[in-house]
């Protein structure tokens, strides 16, 4: 008997090494996708003004995304409706860079900054009540329900769309960006742009913060262990459902901060940003693999930078590059490229 589990053993080890080495390579799938992009581009500053503009787009997609992965990593809930949180963050946002006229428009660096952390914490703050009033509302009653959620929520996103043509009007708003947020560096022939550098700190923080949160606080360990055993955790006294809520106003809240973030990146919003987006945000979980943070991460960049190389290289292609990538993927990994921790 005991010859037979070694025997056993020994053959599912090269199984298990495998799997370990398939896993480990997700990781490198960003800077093997920059390399490769740079044989056919030839020019090294062409292909970094490519790069800079790939994962400025890419981390502006993870903002949005990180939200909706979270939910339905820790909740179990399509949420469909995130986009309704986009497009009011995004109005509220520009709003408050009205109102904050000329503070926004000043000649300091310093001013122009201070306008847009008001105006982002104002995006956050409203995507958040609304997700409150979303999940309370229209959520709650269909938890458990993938098929009624889908349903709902999009509903949901419809009627807040429509809430927003009411309030702002049915046209487009631009947004002018700060004389100090346009231009750009160029060092040895590599256009940086002063927005997309912004946009590339600020999202690798947030990703650096969400992934310290839920694997070195308490708060995360004991959403992480709700998801896995609910009943034990409430019996020590801890309420989940509140833990929960919190997680879904997090997440409403990011979506606002990507909503301001992107129109700042068009220079233009209007009722419909949120949906529009929405292809971009559900193409990226699953590619990245639902739940999954750090998989939501990587394949955001990946979409950024996939968009910008075909968009350079074959113009036609660029509107279904995510969709490509997004076959190609899932043929080599069907649950996309990371798992939650929990699903490990």
């Amino acid at each position: 008997m005991s010859t037979t589990r070694q025997e056993g053993a020994i053959a599912a080890e090269p199984r298990n090494w495998l799997g370990f080495v398939r896993d480990r390579a997700a990781y490198f799938t960003v800077p093997v996708l920059a390399l490769l992009a740079f044989l056919p581009i030839g020019s090294l500053p062409t292909w970094g003004t490519l790069t800079l503009a790939g994962l400025a787009m890419g981390l502006m997609i993870f903002i949005m995304a990180s939200g909706l992965t979270l939910v339905f990593g820790l909740m179990d809930v399509l949420n469909f409706g995130h986009g309704a949180m986009i497009s009011f963050g995004a109005f509220v946002g520009v709003s408050t860079l009205v109102a904050l006229g000329p503070l926004y428009l000043s000649s300091g660096i310093e001013m122009n900054l201070l306008a847009l952390l008001i105006a982002a914490l104002a995006a956050m703050l409203a995507a958040g009540v609304l997700g409150l009033v979303f999940e309370r509302l229209i959520v709650r009653p269909v938890y458990g329900h993938h098929l009624k959620q889908i349903l709902i929520t999009m509903g949901g996103l419809i009627v807040v769309e429509q809430l927003i043509i009411v309030l702002w009007g049915p046209n487009e708003i631009p947004i002018p960006r700060p004389q100090n947020l346009k231009g750009a560096f160029i060092v040895g022939g590599v256009v940086l742009e002063k927005y997309r550098l912004l946009a590339v700190a600020l999202g690798l923080v947030l990703f650096v913060v969400l992934r310290l949160v839920l694997t070195r606080t308490r708060i995360g360990l004991l959403v992480r262990a709700g998801v896995e055993n609910r009943e034990m955790v409430e019996s020590l006294g801890y309420r989940i459902s509140i833990l929960f809520i919190g997680v879904f106003a997090v997440a409403s809240a990011l979506g606002g901060l990507g909503g301001i973030m992107w129109g700042l990146y068009d220079e233009v919003i209007t009722a419909h940003l949120g949906m529009s987006v929405m292809v971009l945000v559900f193409i990226t979980i699953i590619i990245g693999g639902l739940g999954s943070i750090e998989g939501c991460f990587i394949a955001a960049l990946l979409i950024g930078l996939t968009n910008n190389y075909v968009a350079y290289l074959a113009p036609k292609l660029s509107l279904g590059s995510a969709i490509i990538l997004m076959v190609v993927v899932l043929m080599w990994r069907p649950q996309g490229l990371l798992q939650p921790s929990g699903s490990r």
